[in-house]
């Protein structure tokens, strides 16, 4: 690649390379409570852990592992939603060497047996209302222990009484068996010396985590990310955002941790800032307008369907949104006039980038504050190198042609865990095939098309979601919009528009047909419009094409056989 047309557009405080230190991870955290020990770290519905405090349990956590017989290289599962518990337990597994494996706490047994069996987890962390489905699943696939938390054990005083009488009243409260393996997070810490762990890892080889991804065309892979690859990719995403202020920064925590999104850039990246999270065990969009108006975040990184939902709401007036500096969208393609409209309400920036789980995940980013194109991923960070491919091998495309992005840099995944033949599929030479087909501008900005398994074939013509996506967006009733191919008996696939309407609305076909063709070929132009009250969602927030279908297909079959 001797051509790096986009080097030209880094900022001036933006180093091309960077000089990683070879180290554990978790030394994020211990450098940060060595420097702000009082510092905030983690914020819970009211309840404050300073930064002296966190790295405190997480050595207890470390040592309570050790104790139990864990040792490096072990994997241990985490599945909760965004609580304090979560940071404890990622932190203290990387500090002793472990590797950790984060788990959707919306999984079924079936979706959790095949993570825990394909990555020979030894121990799981979750909440107490999952320990159900957790033990169905280890009926099949033992584990050594389960380590069971509850929310309120790190609620405040009074909101720790009321949540379990609350919980009784809702017929929703848990009565915990401990024992035969199943064990108590809290005791579990209590019982454990604060003493620092510092189990020597070798960052180039040696996994912080595996991390599963797709699911959607068969059995979910675990993604190999060694600690060299996080450490990479934290502090790339750090240097982007270089205006921000070590020790001041305040991050709503929205983004699950357990997506490797919410993981680096609000998690990893807020403890290497020394900053403060506002965690959020899930999306709720009054509970989030509250958190903003009352906690003043600096940044709010997410997925354009939480955008969509600030900016949507009837409310949205009330709501000072002033403190919001930069936000990082990702997951899924952001929409222009999402950007623009957030923007004019808060005054800070928005801007979109592209990762994968494959490298860590963050790859391109528009920049923030100096030039950037709309509809453009951006372009490649520090260190990063980044083609445009034939699919199917590593041929260059000319500037403007369409084909495979192909991505090479230090936060590049080892591989795939126990598939070498997936691995060798797509690591070619140390370039990851992403199998996002994409183009390259003249500027060295990059553009996203579409996964190659999403882009539609109708009569010949290769048509991608996002243009159509883009179009739907802009008419003023809808509010959310995905189109996806469905079977169509004369032109192979056809494509189908799924639309939630803006509130007051009225589903109108023929209008969003029309407006449809004035801005594009007619081949794409959506033939059958759906119109529906949601779409469905990861917690990450990126819309489910695959979900869409999949209906769509159990109708037609229902049909078939009524």
């Amino acid at each position: 690649m001797p051509n790096k047309p986009w080097l030209q557009h880094y900022p001036a405080e933006v180093p091309p390379t960077i000089d990683y230190p070879n180290q554990n991870l978790a030394q994020f955290l211990v450098d940060s409570a060595a420097r702000y020990p009082n510092q905030v770290a983690l914020e819970f519905m009211g309840k404050k852990v300073t930064y002296r405090s966190l790295l405190d349990s997480a050595n207890r956590f470390a040592n309570a592992l050790l104790r139990l017989g864990v040792r490096k290289g072990d994997r241990v599962a985490v599945m909760l939603p965004n609580v304090p518990q979560t940071v404890i337990a990622y932190y203290g597994t990387l500090l002793m060497g472990g590797i950790v494996v984060m788990t959707n706490p919306l999984y079924m047994p079936r979706e959790l047996e095949h993570q825990l069996s394909d990555s020979g987890a030894r121990i799981i962390v979750t909440l107490d209302q999952l320990l159900e489905r957790v033990k169905k699943t280890t009926d099949k696939v033992p584990l050594d222990h389960i380590l069971v938390t509850s929310i309120q054990d790190y609620l405040p005083f009074p909101k720790n009484i009321l949540y379990g009488l609350k919980q009784r009243k809702d017929g929703k409260a848990v009565t915990v068996q401990y024992g035969g393996g199943v064990l108590s997070f809290t005791e579990f810490l209590k019982q454990s010396p604060a003493t620092p762990v510092d189990v020597k890892v070798d960052a180039n080889e040696d996994l912080a985590l595996v991390q599963y991804t797709g699911g959607t065309t068969g059995l979910a892979k675990g993604v190999m990310l060694t600690h060299a690859n996080l450490v990479a990719n934290t502090i790339q995403n750090r240097m982007w955002f270089y205006k921000a202020e070590t020790g001041k920064e305040t991050m709503l925590a929205a983004l699950p941790f357990f997506h490797v999104f919410g993981l680096t850039v609000v998690l990893n990246q807020s403890v290497y800032l020394a900053g403060k999270m506002i965690l959020l065990p899930r999306f709720e969009i009054k509970q989030v307008l509250q958190m903003i108006n009352k906690k003043k975040p600096t940044t709010f990184s997410g997925a354009p369907t939480m955008y969509v939902a600030v900016i949507n709401h009837p409310d949205i007036d009330k709501v000072d949104l002033s403190s919001i500096n930069v936000c990082i969208s990702g997951a899924a393609p952001l929409p222009h006039h999402v950007q623009e409209r957030f923007e004019e309400l808060s005054g800070g920036k928005l801007i979109e980038g592209y990762g994968l789980t494959e490298a860590s995940p963050v790859t391109h980013a528009n920049n923030i504050w100096e030039k950037r194109k709309s509809g453009s991923i951006g372009i490649p960070f520090p260190d990063t190198e980044a083609r445009i491919v034939q699919p199917g091998t590593l041929e260059d495309m000319n500037p403007g042609e369409i084909g495979e992005l192909a991505v090479r840099g230090p936060q590049v995944m080892k591989g795939y865990w126990n598939r070498p033949e997936e691995t060798a599929k797509v690591l070619k030479d140390g370039w990851l095939l992403t199998g996002d087909l994409g183009k390259m501008d003249e500027d060295g900005f990059f553009y996203i098309m579409d996964r190659q398994k999403d882009m539609i074939i109708a009569g010949g013509y290769n048509i991608y979601p996002r243009e159509v996506e883009e179009v739907l967006f802009e008419h003023p009733d809808v509010e959310e919009a995905a189109v996806a191919g469905i079977m169509d008996a004369y032109r192979g696939e056809t494509v189908k528009a799924y639309i939630v309407l803006k509130k007051g609305a009225s589903p109108d076909p023929d209008a969003l047909k029309s407006f449809c063709k004035e801005r594009l070929a007619a081949y794409k132009v959506p033939k059958v419009y759906e119109f529906r009250e949601t779409l469905p969602k990861t917690l990450a927030g990126k819309v489910l094409r695959r979900k869409l279908i999949e209906e769509d297909m159990d109708k037609l079959t229902d049909q078939k056989s009524g």
